[in-house]
């Protein structure tokens, strides 16, 4: 599968801009900043499949992210943002409701530290900690997937039919409460792709 890197703006990697993130908020709220997305932003699904290794299907997907600009200036204002990837196997049933088989979910929070003026990665799931010189580097690595395992090749079986699904999205949940009904309100904070979906094969 080739590489593909994700979408990123250029004009992120300028100086970074100093003051706490309560103070940015403050401007925000009385400047409705948010209101007023410069551009276009949005998380995506640029490939992704499954392969059989040892027993064991394993997930491989390239995922696309292209920040708003108010995501980005929160993030240079000390607002941590944890991107999840949620990812379901389910059984085609004609006759009822498809069945799903599994469920998997990958958490991930980049972080600005100012006085390294470097990114930081932080893997929920594995527990392990990255650091970028930029924020383009950090969700260039966020966004290459590889040998994820998945699914046992036990729970499936031979006569049956299997759909993989995966989206990724910004957990408005997980910012600071005060900046969460702004985020709610305001479409630059709705960072998500759609449901990318393809057969497994048993």
């Amino acid at each position: 599968m080739a590489s593909i890197t994700p979408v990123f703006a250029n004009r992120t990697d300028g100086p970074p801009r100093r003051g706490g993130w309560r103070r940015w908020l403050g401007a925000l709220l009385l400047g409705l900043a948010g209101l007023q997305p410069a551009h276009a932003a949005g998380f995506a699904v640029r490939d992704a499949a499954t392969r059989l290794q040892e027993g064991v299907y394993l997930l491989d997907a390239d995922l696309g992210f292209d920040f708003s600009e108010q995501a980005i200036q929160a993030l240079r204002n000390g607002v941590p943002l944890t991107l999840r990837v949620d990812i379901e196997v389910g059984r085609d049933r004609w006759w009822w409701l498809d069945a799903t088989v599994a469920t998997l979910e990958q958490r991930y929070r980049v972080k600005y530290h100012a006085f390294s003026d470097k990114y930081l990665v932080h893997n929920f799931n594995s527990g392990a900690f990255y650091t970028y010189p930029t924020l383009g580097g950090a969700v260039a690595a966020l966004g290459r997937i590889r040998d994820l395992p998945l699914l046992d090749q036990k729970l499936v079986e031979e006569d049956e039919e299997y759909e993989v699904a995966i989206r990724v999205y910004l957990d408005i949940e997980a910012l600071p409460s005060p900046l969460r009904p702004i985020a709610y309100i305001t479409p630059a904070w709705h960072l998500t792709s759609e449901w990318t979906t393809w057969s497994l094969q048993p």
